[in-house]
């Protein structure tokens, strides 16, 4: 990997002396410095996780591209082990960058792929992440409509209004909008109707064993109705067994995502059926 990656430094202020704090500063300014270096260097990579039908579980209905930074070491590092921390600075404005970056790139080398790529409702707005998306879209006119952008519902609750305007000026040049972890963030219900999600998708807290647990079946059930009516393709996150799978095409769920299907992967095998992708 190569091309160095340029942005602004970052600040920290206000932050206590309590042994706690301190050693909450000193962590998240390794995972700062991580994430930093990662980018400098292009030391970051997309993992796929296949998102299958329940209506055809052979073939995936499309791929979930999530980034990942190698450290210096060349572990490879998740995104929900950095995120977090650098989301709010700039860092995280680029992160979105390059995981737009790679998706577009993935999306012009396999033209049958469908692919979702994540982002912060912090980056709508942030230059360079249009000029990216303009330019991959520039590329092939069929990629808009093969690509998915999920943005949270923690982070489209920060700012509704923007994320809709956003939202519709997107979905006329054909992309499609999944809101993701749903249920997680204590959703305004009614900014359901205005933000015109193409997509729901169930927070896997509420999924992991969900055969089992009565309480989950309830609200699950709950929130694939509410997907329904507002007429949103519902997906299942962290599908992890038989059991829970079977329950949930049960109750009527358009997708469902998970280990039980297969774990995200830096190198796919796009041409394979379903099963052999896991074993191969």
């Amino acid at each position: 990997m190569h091309n160095s990656v340029e942005f602004s430094g970052f600040s920290t202020s206000g932050i206590d002396d309590s042994p706690l704090s301190a050693a909450v500063s000193a962590r998240d300014r390794d995972t700062l410095s991580m994430v930093r270096h990662a980018l400098h260097h292009r030391n970051v990579a997309l993992a796929f996780q296949p998102v299958i039908s329940t209506n055809e579980e052979t073939t995936p209905a499309f791929y979930e591209g999530l980034i990942r930074v190698l450290d210096e070491t060349g572990r490879v590092i998740p995104a929900k082990d950095f995120i977090g921390v650098v989301e709010t600075t700039e860092l995280g404005r680029i992160v979105d960058c390059v995981a737009l970056e790679l998706g577009l790139s993935t999306l012009a080398d396999q033209p049958g792929l469908r692919l979702a790529i994540n982002m912060s409702a912090r980056s709508i707005g942030y230059q360079r992440w249009m000029q990216t998306l303009n330019h991959g879209l520039a590329q092939d006119p069929t990629i808009a409509e093969r690509l998915i952008l999920e943005i949270t519902e923690r982070s489209a609750m920060q700012m509704p209004e923007l994320v809709t305007v956003f939202m519709k000026e997107l979905q006329h040049r054909g992309i499609a909008f999944a809101l993701d972890d749903f249920g997680a963030g204590f959703t305004a219900f009614r900014y359901l109707k205005e933000f015109y999600f193409d997509i729901l998708k169930i927070d896997g807290q509420f999924i992991r064993g969900i055969a089992d647990n009565p309480d989950n079946q309830v609200l699950t059930n709950a929130l694939i109705s509410i997907g329904q009516h507002f007429d949103m393709f519902t997906v299942a996150e962290s599908v992890e067994s038989a059991a829970d799978a079977k329950f949930l095409k049960d109750s009527g769920i358009d997708c469902m995502q998970g280990y039980f299907f297969g774990a995200p992967s830096l190198k796919p095998h796009w041409n394979l059926p379903l099963r052999q992708q896991k074993t191969a």
